[in-house]
């Protein structure tokens, strides 16, 4: 079980074509801090429908794409 479960299932029940969340938003859903191990457990999304899209360090922001 990932450390991101809660965040891929939270995005995936959400349904829509694009989702951003806040660095803040992802901590309360997910109980962590976001941080650099991100990057490599961003591929499990694809599992559940979708793809990381920006991650922006300036706005602190993560946007997620639902794939076709």
């Amino acid at each position: 079980m990932s450390k991101y479960n809660a965040l891929w299932e939270y995005v995936q029940k959400d349904g829509s074509p694009t989702i951003k969340l806040s660095f803040a938003e992802i901590h309360t859903i997910v109980g962590i801090e976001i941080d650099h191990s991100f990057l490599t457990y961003k591929k499990e999304l694809v599992q559940y429908g979708y793809q990381v899209g920006k991650i922006s360090l300036k706005e602190q922001t993560v946007s997620f794409a639902k794939q076709d």
